[in-house]
């Protein structure tokens, strides 16, 4: 049996990640920033990717140097093959490498099945399908012996809710793809994990907010999720202590899914 280690890594008690290099997708707001603040406040270096708002990732970047973490803010679209590349050319560039993988962007129509046009659904399947299967493929040919990849899923893929259909379908394949990948850079000592976050509150659940009581009720916690619910089941599978976790869906919904 061999031992892995990861390249640059030193021993902390107060930051497990110091010396590790991290990405996580779509990480200027929501569960994405409050990854990547976790990651950062355990010693990562981040890369934190934004389309948009690159004052929102700016800030991200800054609370994760306030905590003692480097970051970088990177632009990119993860329906675009250059853009995902991009991400990791910076890692190794900035950082010397890649480490731990987040993959957590993804788009939800939150539309019937019957409504969605061609060009909608042809956009979801571009950044929830084939941009994680390429970043997955970037991973899985960079990423440093002993690293980790989680893949973002939603607890949808286990308790159905009308209007989610083509969304929770792209997140299926996506822990299909963990599963398969687990596997394939098990003998690297690579793990690769889905988290299964239910309802949020994030800036997208905003315009829903008037239904989180009816959501709570239906959960044993009786409340919704924080992002910081999220960041640390994803911080525990980056570190060190998830060394004999892989191939696995955790759901992270307060008992929900």
């Amino acid at each position: 049996m061999s031992d892995f280690t990861v390249a640059g890594m030193t021993t902390s008690t107060t930051a497990p990640l110091t010396g590790r290099t991290a990405i996580v997708t779509a990480s200027s707001r929501g569960i994405g920033a409050a990854i990547a603040r976790r990651l950062g406040a355990d010693g990562a270096n981040v890369i934190v990717n934004y389309q948009r708002n690159a004052d929102a990732a700016a800030e991200v970047v800054a609370a994760i140097e306030a905590t003692g973490g480097k970051g970088v803010a990177v632009r990119a679209d993860l329906s675009v093959a250059a853009d995902i590349a991009l991400l990791f050319d910076t890692a190794r560039d900035t950082f010397g490498g890649l480490d731990i993988l987040v993959n957590n962007a993804g788009l939800n129509l939150h539309k019937a099945v019957v409504d969605i046009e061609d060009e909608e659904f042809e956009r979801v399947l571009a950044v929830n399908v084939r941009g994680t299967f390429l970043a997955l493929r970037h991973a899985a040919r960079q990423l440093r012996d002993g690293g980790r990849i989680v893949n973002i899923s939603t607890g949808y893929t286990r308790v159905s809710f009308p209007g989610e259909g083509v969304y929770t379908a792209t997140k299926a394949a996506v822990e299909h793809l963990g599963v398969a990948l687990s596997k394939e850079l098990g003998p690297r000592g690579i793990t690769v994990n889905s988290v299964l976050p239910g309802l949020t509150d994030t800036d997208e659940t905003a315009a829903i907010r008037d239904q989180f009581d009816t959501f709570a009720a239906m959960t044993p916690l009786r409340r919704v999720g924080r992002p910081e619910d999220i960041a640390d089941v994803v911080a525990f599978l980056a570190g060190d202590d998830a060394r004999w976790v892989t191939g696995q869906s955790i759901a992270a919904a307060g008992g929900l899914a």
